[in-house]
């Protein structure tokens, strides 16, 4: 890594091992511009790249044409309204009702490590481990600074971007719009890759053509949401798993966001990732500072498996913080699929001792605990145990539990708030709600005005005294609807649009406070399953909910396209019962082992009514979990064969760090008649080490393993699976 200034010629050079990034300030009057993101470059001179040498040429040489430049040369943070008739990154509205920006070089600073970004999640390293280049531009009409950050890391090929914005003016500016990052660049053969979805099929892969004029998902939903996702990836023509160029870009961010890319007139692109701009207006008043999220940008010229496992060891080394993060996560068991609303302490210690004989190490006592909660139409924001159910009290289960040799984990919706609760009756006005219109509810919820002090220390009490009261090592925090009526009685007029904003910032606010106060916890955030799957909540817990739908065939899409950005080790997953309650389908209970593997992996079921045949291989898939659980957290993924793609089976593996192991994955999902065995290539392996399969004696050069192949046996039926164990051979 390294981050140089050639002042001669104003060029600010960055580099990752494999990757170089350069800026370069242009004219007199300091234009900033984007000069080269790519694979590694020797050359810092390469300012031709942004064709000033053409005509219209720069202001100072024809300024009668400075419309022409400013609507071609590829800023670095475009301003609005002065000529540039592209997306602008930054807008503002001023005292005068004006909106022009124009943003010019000022200073910079490059200095080792990584500041950390006030109130927000961010990629963090020490300052051996990352630089940082801070380049402070202005627009001296508005007396407006904003500041670009760019770190890049020793061991991973990523550069990271955020911003703020300082008003040093005399007079109040609102900011409209704000990209945390913006790069212009060539179309060569670029598709758009991104993830959608929906409630119980989260993050589908989706391909699609870049065409002329603005392509972009988002959010605005109040959280990073099932539907869209803050991630977005151009791709190469004809790249591969392992082959072509790949740009991947993640949003550090569990709210509102815009991700787009635009195609112009002379087939350049401009790509941008921020806070999406529906609804928001932040004023800024004198001597304030708003700084934006972070944008974490990975360039791959070996396709789109180097650009997952980039990510995988990025979030892994320099984002989440949790002392899990390095160890096993506990078997769990949770009742939620298994007696929804209808339990009480008798029926979890039935579950709970079953479950311990069964080698499970958590038992985690989801919704209906508290109030007056027998169904999802009352009761929250009443967080005081509810004794006709858990006779004897919370302490007495958490106790008998932890007795019987399990730990205790427990599920909070601290955000949210039931018409028929204690907590509405006496603060109506604490929901999020416009006056005089009749609120929107989903799930027959509101939600709590948390950007309000006292709703944020209503929430923080409850939450701590809860967690003081018993042995609770495990909190499952669920969000279970999204915004609506955007209205704060604590905003004035001239501030509803910072509402969803603010909302974002106190629920991280929030969730910092519990970890320092419980900083063992381990917390698992989690939104109607995976709609805030985002780096942003996984600064705060190691592992997130990935969807509610529990069905091992309906998951292997959904761990897919969260595995191609985000670590298996994140990925909340469980063996549940059939038919699955969300689709009804009836798999194998060994394939629903198989494929909750690739996750936490843990069990979300009534293990008091499973028959027989079932309860009996937990033993054999708890052990399973304990004996590869180290590789599948640590270990660099490669995505064999995708089933969404061949609609016949799936594959990935997990090789560790050094090449001395390997866990294959394969699941056949459609069996085929009169068809031949299947051949699999496996990808990573050292070619000159020699692999032993665990349940044979032929012994393989890893070259063999990749170019060759092995050969995968039709099994009886749909959706079979099997797990092929490697080891290296010594000598």
């Amino acid at each position: 890594m390294n981050i140089v200034f050639d002042e001669s010629i104003g060029v600010f050079k960055l580099d990752t091992s494999n990757t170089s990034y350069l800026i370069g300030i242009v004219d007199e009057e300091g234009f900033v511009g984007h000069l080269y993101y790519g694979p590694y470059i020797s050359d810092t001179d390469i300012a031709y790249l942004a064709r000033i040498n053409e005509n219209p040429f720069v202001p100072s040489a024809n300024n009668r044409d400075r419309g022409s430049f400013l609507d071609t040369f590829p800023m670095e943070m475009p301003g609005s309204n002065v000529g540039d008739y592209r997306e602008s990154a930054i807008e503002i509205e001023d005292v005068n009702g004006h909106t022009a920006v124009s943003l010019l070089y000022k200073g910079h600073r490059i200095r080792n490590g990584k500041p950390k970004l006030t109130g927000l999640p961010a990629t963090f390293g020490a300052e051996e481990d990352c630089m940082t280049l801070e380049i402070d531009t202005i627009d001296k009409t508005l007396g407006l600074e904003v500041t670009l950050r760019y770190s890049v890391f020793k061991d991973v090929d990523v550069i990271t971007r955020s911003c703020s914005v300082k008003n040093v003016s005399e007079t109040t500016v609102f900011l409209t719009r704000i990209s945390s990052m913006s790069l212009d660049m060539d179309q060569e053969d670029y598709r758009l890759l991104t993830l959608h979805g929906s409630w119980a099929r989260e993050r589908h892969m989706d391909y699609r053509e870049i065409g002329y004029g603005r392509t972009n998902v988002g959010s605005f939903r109040g959280e990073s949401s099932h539907q869209e996702h803050p991630f977005m990836a151009l791709v190469s023509e004809k790249a591969t798993q392992e082959t072509g160029r790949v740009y991947g870009f993640n949003f550090v961010y569990s709210g509102n966001f815009l991700a787009q890319v635009e195609k112009n007139q002379f087939d350049n692109l401009r790509v941008q990732m921020g806070i999406h701009p529906k609804n928001f207006k932040f004023e800024i008043c004198p001597g304030e500072v708003f700084t934006a999220p972070e944008v974490t940008m990975v360039c791959s010229d070996k396709g789109l498996g180097y650009m997952s496992r980039t990510y995988h060891d990025l979030y892994r080394n320099h984002l989440i913080r949790s002392p899990y993060k390095e160890k096993e996560r506990p078997i769990l068991i949770n009742n939620w699929e298994a007696t929804y609303f209808d339990f009480d302490t008798d029926k979890l210690l039935s579950i709970a001792r079953e479950a311990k004989d069964a080698g499970i190490e958590m038992l985690v006592m989801d919704d209906g605990w508290f109030g007056n909660r027998n169904d999802d139409n009352s009761g929250l924001g009443d967080w005081f145990v509810n004794e006709k159910k858990l006779h004897g009290g919370l302490k007495y289960l958490v106790d008998e539990v932890n007795k019987l040799g399990l730990k205790f984990g427990i599920w909070f919706e601290p955000e949210m708030i039931s018409p028929d609760s204690a907590l509405y009756r006496a603060h109506p006005d604490w929901a999020i709600a416009i006056p005089d219109r009749t609120p929107c509810r989903l799930r027959n919820q509101f939600v709590l005005d948390i950007t309000r002090a006292e709703v944020r220390e209503y929430i923080y009490r409850s939450v701590s005294d809860i967690l003081h009261s018993a042995n609770i090592e495990y909190v499952k925090w669920d969000m279970n609807r999204q915004l609506t009526d955007l209205g704060s009685v604590s905003l004035g007029k001239e501030n509803q649009g910072e509402l969803s904003h603010r909302y974002v910032l106190a629920v991280y606010e929030l969730q910092e406070r519990i970890l320092c106060e419980f900083p063992n916890l381990l917390l698992e955030n989690c939104s109607g399953g995976g709609a805030r799957f985002d780096p942003g909540m996984l600064y705060y817990s190691p592992q997130i909910w990935c969807s509610d739908d529990t069905d091992a065939i309906e998951r292997l899409s959904i761990q897919e396209g969260t595995a191609l950005v985000y670590p298996l080790s994140s990925i909340g997953a469980h063996v549940s019962v059939c038919p699955n309650h969300t689709v009804g389908r009836v798999t194998p209970f060994e394939t629903r082992g198989n494929v909750a593997l690739a996750g936490t992996f843990g069990y979300e079921l009534d293990i008091t009514k499973l028959p027989k045949e079932e309860r009996e291989l937990i033993p054999i898939q708890t052990a399973m979990y304990h004996k590869y659980n180290k590789l599948v957290r640590e270990g660099d993924y490669y995505r064999i064969a995708s089933y969404a793609e061949n609609h016949l089976y799936d594959c990935y593996e997990v090789i560790s760090k050094d090449k001395k192991e390997v866990l294959v994955t394969y699941v056949q999902v459609l069996n085929q008649p009169n068809s031949h065995s299947r051949i699999i290539k496996l990808a990573g392996l050292n070619p000159n080490m020699r692999y032993r399969e665990e349940e044979g004696e032929i012994i393989y050069y890893g070259d063999t393993l990749m170019h060759a192949g092995i050969q995968i046996q039709n099994m009886w039926g749909d959706f079979q699976s099997k797990l092929i164990h490697f080891t290296m051979v010594e000598g």
